[in-house]
């Protein structure tokens, strides 16, 4: 953090060192005043902005150049303040934050956010918010992206290898229908994961399939329909079962179920995360399951869907090939963490 303010040198400092901001440790002593910044060049200030965490005596223009040689080092800059003077530096910050009690209309008016409280803390809360909706997006898209990449591979795939359509058009739509319906929605309500504060802001332009997130997709997406695939194959050629499309359609519900659980964090595993820190997750998984065995073993809805009630081995494979996903994404995630030498 950084202070600007208009007080007197020693002032600043005092009340700098009284807040944490100044630490005294010798990089940070060091009061750059507003005359100082008015001899100084761009490039010098650039030189020094990382080192200087106290400014005093400065005026509006000093302000914004301050705000200028930071976002020129490459950081992402949030600027609070509540006068007049406040106004141009609150617009050129990456977020300008004004105070909604102190503030003048001005400064409210140049901010990007209004602290209605007037409370810093609350701007903690306010980033920690944002990040979490933020992450939760990319978790959702992530989900729906690979899943329905899962079942077209599966479609496709079998069509080239010469298997039997595996899905039936109402099956599909089905599927698409219980797995991006409340799956989707409830990874919007995901908490915040560990270390959501401690991770570097990212950059403004950034896509949201950044960060590797176009990769997990597509891998994800074709072990899902390449596990629903192996299926299709030991129902038709070794069980040699008349059930083998529900076997299909089975699988593939309860593989994107795995997705939806792995999917809460590209970086921690499921076990430190906590399975029922989202409840709602864990309720819409236990209802999509319920809701596909209703589908195959109710028998006015098998006329519907095209679906067989499975005896004891077809199920048991369904159920046993059903966690891989989770398994598999969980491994990768781990194998990651041991390269970074990072700790679950």
């Amino acid at each position: 953090p950084v202070m600007i303010t208009g007080d007197h040198p020693l002032t600043a400092l005092s009340i700098a060192e009284q807040l944490g901001i100044a630490s005294g440790d010798g990089l940070e002593e060091r009061v750059v005043t507003g005359a100082e910044l008015a001899e100084m060049e761009v490039e010098a200030l650039e030189e020094i902005v990382e080192n200087v965490a106290v400014y005093a005596r400065v005026s509006p223009e000093h302000k914004v150049k301050i705000v200028e040689a930071l976002k020129a080092r490459g950081h992402i800059v949030s600027m609070t303040g509540d006068g007049v003077n406040d106004a141009p530096a609150l617009k050129r910050a990456d977020i300008g934050v004004a105070m909604g009690i102190t503030g003048t209309d001005v400064s409210k008016e140049a901010a990007d956010m209004v602290l209605l409280d007037d409370n810093f803390a609350t701007i903690v809360h306010a980033v920690e918010e944002g990040r979490t909706i933020y992450e939760n997006i990319r978790k959702f898209v992530r989900y729906i992206m690979s899943s329905n990449i899962g079942e077209i591979v599966v479609i496709l795939g079998a069509l080239m290898i010469g298997f039997p359509v595996p899905l039936t058009a109402v099956q599909i739509l089905w599927i698409n229908l219980i797995t991006d319906g409340l799956p989707g929605v409830a990874l919007g309500v995901e908490p915040p994961t560990p270390d959501v504060m401690e991770r570097p802001p990212h950059p403004p332009n950034e896509s949201v399939l950044a960060r590797g997130m176009g990769p997990y997709m597509l891998w994800v997406g074709v072990l899902i329909g390449g596990l629903s695939l192996l299926v299709q194959y030991v129902g038709l050629n070794i069980l040699r079962t008349p059930g083998w499309q529900t076997m299909v359609f089975t699988v593939l519900c309860f593989l994107q179920m795995g997705n939806a659980l792995a999917v809460r964090s590209d970086r921690h595993s499921l076990l430190r995360l906590g399975l029922f820190t989202n409840p709602a997750l864990v309720g819409a998984v236990a209802l999509t399951l319920a809701l596909q065995l209703v589908v195959i073993y109710v028998p006015f809805l098998q006329s519907i869907f095209g679906t067989q009630s499975l005896g004891a081995t077809e199920l048991g494979i369904t159920l046993a090939v059903s966690p891989l996903v989770l398994i598999i994404v969980e491994i990768s995630k781990w194998v990651r963490r041991r390269r970074r030498g990072e700790m679950d």
